[in-house]
């Protein structure tokens, strides 16, 4: 381990200027397979439960909102701890804090696969999230502080387009577990892969690597916990019918949450987030569209699982093979997108990025209908993975790249909201699109001779109304096919959201990213300030 913490060592100037040589870690390719491991532990758990959302619904008679919790737990539970985790590791040791995380995402695990309630469920959700916020952040910030020059790129790109392939691969390996498995050993998937990455980071990580030595600031951190719970939540309970205390008193938190936030970092001697360094050019903008990119494969993902069980009647196994167009896409673009970042800069590569989910979202939007065969399936899945793959890259590049090693640990708490944020922000507000449409489109259905008890259960989810469609079979290819058309109509609120997202996201980049020159020049100014300092 000393070997390669000397050899990180003349890695601590931050950026890397343009043409500058690699700098890499001793036994590099060990440590990189390590850190992808430990991030793939989070990044599998992201998306193991959408494929299983239909068999959760039928166990636990679950509401459509509460499946939405379900999905978003995990997201709203690392999104909320990580910028706060990243800078507890900046000061105390990133490689405790990723085997301790790595450690309890085991019993996190576990809970969500045994739990005997839905609420247990989300409950084991959160957990897991907070487990993965702290070791998701570290291991991005330990790329950053043992590479420099084209090899950060390199490693960044394979670590960007690896964890994005194993997220997505999450709902196959689902699938393949449901055919012959209850539906909470989907939520077991990751023990093997955490038991393999402990002992490999313990052995080959460094232990201390640039780190700050600066307290950290822990009301910060609190607050930057609840403004992020308090927004995913309000998000998902919005659609629900008498929830509008609620929804008004999570928005009044979060605003809460967000203006003392601000006034804490600029007051503070030693601030969680550095304000400074987030309203730089390159810092802010990549951290926007990497919130919008990431959260629209997770968006993607999870309307397309019920979409594909729901209308098209896949099997678990079928939905989870569907996806690997974007997995397979992810990798193979990933180390373009990084020759692309060197020769074209970031802004080049993030705007392919976005026309490629763009394409993906009016594919889904124009060709996911019922009945459809499935090359118009794979083909949205493909155009979402080839816009992960070249955009994942420089968004993460250009987070990292602005900001002083010693802050490492909040680029890449950054980068891993762009994941997280974006991808709880992306399926509350897909999920509440798809909750309102059904549910408006159900209701327009429904005979006015029905009870309002069965009412409610039609309206609910799908999965209610498929189980009071065997309870009633006389009507059930009746309430079946209603449902689909319920369903089909909520789906296209939910891609109409997701072409609006992207098309914001892509005017930001287009308009205030800058080109490759400027990037260039801004990105050695910010060393040199950094380096200064």
């Amino acid at each position: 381990m000393s070997e390669s913490a000397s050899a990180a060592s003349p890695v601590a100037a931050g950026a890397h200027s343009p043409g500058e040589s690699s700098t890499v870690p001793g036994r590099a390719p060990l440590v990189l397979i390590s850190l992808i491991l430990v991030a793939a532990v989070a990044n599998l758990n992201l998306a193991v439960a959408n494929v299983a959302l239909p068999d959760i619904g039928k166990a636990f008679d679950s509401s459509q909102t509460t499946l939405n919790l379900i999905a978003v737990g995990y997201s709203l539970g690392l999104a909320a701890s990580v910028l706060y985790f990243g800078a507890i590791g900046d000061r105390y040791g990133r490689k405790v804090m990723l085997l301790i995380g790595t450690s309890l995402a085991i019993p996190a695990s576990l809970l969500a696969a045994w739990a005997p309630s839905d609420e247990v469920l989300f409950a084991a959700r959160v957990l897991g999230g907070l487990a993965a916020g702290m070791a998701y952040p570290t291991t991005l910030a330990l790329i950053t502080a043992l590479w420099s020059g084209p090899g950060r790129t390199k490693s960044i790109a394979l670590w960007s387009g690896i964890g994005g392939a194993i997220s997505a691969l999450g709902p196959l390996c689902s699938g393949i577990l449901l055919e012959h498995f209850w539906w909470g050993s989907v939520f077991l998937l990751t023990l093997p892969l955490a038991l393999v990455a402990i002992p490999m980071a313990y052995f080959l990580v460094p232990s201390h690597v640039n780190e700050a030595t600066d307290p950290v600031d822990n009301l910060g951190g609190i607050l930057s916990v609840l403004l992020v719970g308090s927004l995913v939540l309000g998000i998902n309970f919005a659609p629900v019918p008498n929830k509008g205390t609620l929804v008004l008193g999570l928005a009044v938190i979060a605003v809460a949450a967000l203006v003392a936030f601000y006034l804490r970092q600029r007051r503070a001697a030693n601030p969680l987030y550095d304000l400074n360094v987030a309203g730089r050019r390159v810092f802010w903008v990549a951290a926007t569209a990497g919130i919008i990119v990431f959260g629209s494969l997770m968006g993607a993902m999870f309307i397309g699982q019920q979409f594909l069980q729901n209308v098209l009647g896949y099997s678990t196994l079928e939905a989870g093979l569907s996806i690997l167009p974007a997995a397979l896409f992810m990798v193979a673009i990933a180390p373009r997108s990084a020759k692309l970042v060197e020769s074209h800069g970031a802004r080049f590569t993030l705007l392919v990025g976005y026309l490629f989910c763009l394409l993906g979202f009016l594919t889904m939007l124009l060709l996911w209908k019922e009945d459809i065969s499935y090359w118009k399936v794979g083909l949205g899945y493909a155009f979402m993975g080839i816009g992960v793959g070249f955009a994942g890259t420089p968004a993460s590049h250009s987070l990292t790249g602005s900001v002083p090693v010693s802050r490492a640990g909040m680029a890449s708490g950054t980068a891993d909201l762009q994941r997280d944020l974006g991808g709880a922000i992306m399926q509350s507000i897909l999920g509440a699109l798809l909750t309102a449409g059904y549910a408006a489109a159900a209701a327009s259905q429904i005979p006015s001779s029905v009870s309002d008890n069965v009412q409610g259960e039609l309206t609910k989810s799908f999965s209610s109304a498929s189980a009071v469609g065997e309870q009633y079979p006389q009507y059930a290819a009746q309430i079946t096919a209603g449902a689909k058309l319920a369903f089909l109509d909520g789906d296209q609120w939910a891609y109409l959201a997701g072409i609006v997202a992207i098309l914001l996201g892509a005017a930001i980049v287009f308009f205030l990213f800058p080109k490759k020159d400027d990037e260039q020049r801004l990105l050695a100014e910010y060393q040199a300030v950094d380096t200064a300092g």
